[in-house]
């Protein structure tokens, strides 16, 4: 029996400030991974200066790389990662991930969500506003 490799490269938007909420999309991803024998590409996007996760954008790739290598390690999949400079982070964010996963070829995204709560009903969440602006497959996990 041959497994038809319904993915080939997932992508995995990552916030390096909030790591601890991310557990069960990328237990997902990489599961779906190990399934199809597909390779996982983390893509967070941080602006020119400081912030919550580092002091420059140097250091917030070199932390990703690093974030991507302990996955690779503990899941026994291929993952990569992809680090997006843009001037500014939260007005263009769902823009910057959608353009970076049509530019690395993912086939899919699997994002992490939280339950919607007041905030939502004012402001839009980004895999809400990435699953119904997108024309890739995107797998929503509640965290």
């Amino acid at each position: 029996m041959t497994i038809h490799k319904l993915y080939r490269h997932i992508g995995v938007p990552v916030d390096l400030a909030h790591r601890e909420k991310l557990g069960k999309a990328l237990a997902t991803a990489t599961d779906l991974a190990k399934c199809y024998g597909a390779r996982v590409t983390l893509v967070a996007v941080t602006g020119p200066l400081p912030g919550e996760a580092a002091h420059s954008p140097k250091e917030f790739s070199a932390k990703l790389e690093a974030f991507a290598a302990e996955l690779a390690e503990e899941s026994g999949v291929e993952v990569d990662a992809q680090t997006e400079v843009i001037g500014d982070p939260v007005a263009d964010l769902d823009k910057a991930l959608d353009s970076q996963f049509h530019e690395l070829g993912v086939d899919l995204v699997v994002m992490a969500s939280h339950v919607p709560g007041f905030r939502e009903y004012i402001f839009h969440s980004n895999a809400g506003f990435l699953a119904s602006h997108t024309d890739l497959s995107v797998f929503v996990v509640r965290g």
